[in-house]
């Protein structure tokens, strides 16, 4: 899809948890000021009407700062909310499926090896999220995977490649030597106090 590439940049996903009781949607519009270029919306502690609620108000709050919203996992709030697109995992339904019911939107898929990649772009995936790749406390489950295999489903796969898991400004050197398109952070910017800052001082670090 035209634009995901560049829109992958800075790829802030949510996770409340993190915000130690900080306000939730501060400290997100602080994110998008800050030069965040693609919002996941991912509460897992969340129900379904909590997490409904969650998705509309962010979704105006992406439309207000021009960045694209993408929920994980939930087709169905993301046709609800009209979100830019969904993620998928491994366990969800494949991309072809999602398709049928999101045409036109953005579809990206999580990724461990070259194999779940190749799929996932036979699926019609527009972008990839490959990870763990330095480990994270986030996702529990999360299984690691090694920058050779990250540069090799970037070099082999004709997607557009976010890397996730416990990256942060000390070990994303390692990472852009594998070419990839796109850096999607967590903890490493919610936890910060000064959000914003912390979000200028990422794309700094990725441009240059």
């Amino acid at each position: 899809m035209d634009g995901v590439m560049e829109e992958l940049k800075l790829y802030l996903i949510t996770d409340s948890d993190i915000l130690k009781g900080r306000d939730f949607y501060h400290c997100i519009e602080e994110a998008l000021k800050g030069g965040v270029t693609m919002l996941q919306l991912r509460e897992k502690e969340a129900d379904g009407k909590e997490f409904l609620e969650k998705a509309m108000n962010l979704r105006e709050l992406t439309r207000k700062y021009g960045v694209k919203f993408i929920i994980n996992d939930r087709i169905d709030i993301a046709m609800l909310c009209d979100a830019d697109g969904v993620h998928l995992g491994q366990s969800d339904i494949p991309a072809k499926e999602a398709r049928k019911l999101m045409p036109g939107k953005i579809i990206g898929v999580s990724c461990r090896t070259m194999e779940e990649a190749e799929r996932a772009k036979v699926d019609g995936a527009d972008y990839l999220g490959v990870g763990d790749i330095f480990g994270t406390k986030t996702k529990l489950d999360a299984k690691r995977v090694s920058l050779d295999t990250l540069k090799e489903i970037k070099e082999k796969v004709n997607l557009p490649v976010a890397a996730i898991g416990g990256l942060n400004l000390d070990n994303i050197d390692y990472v852009k030597k594998c070419n990839i398109d796109g850096y999607a952070v967590i903890s490493a910017i919610l936890a910060k106090q000064n959000i914003k800052k912390e979000c200028g001082s990422w794309i700094i670090k990725i441009n240059n």
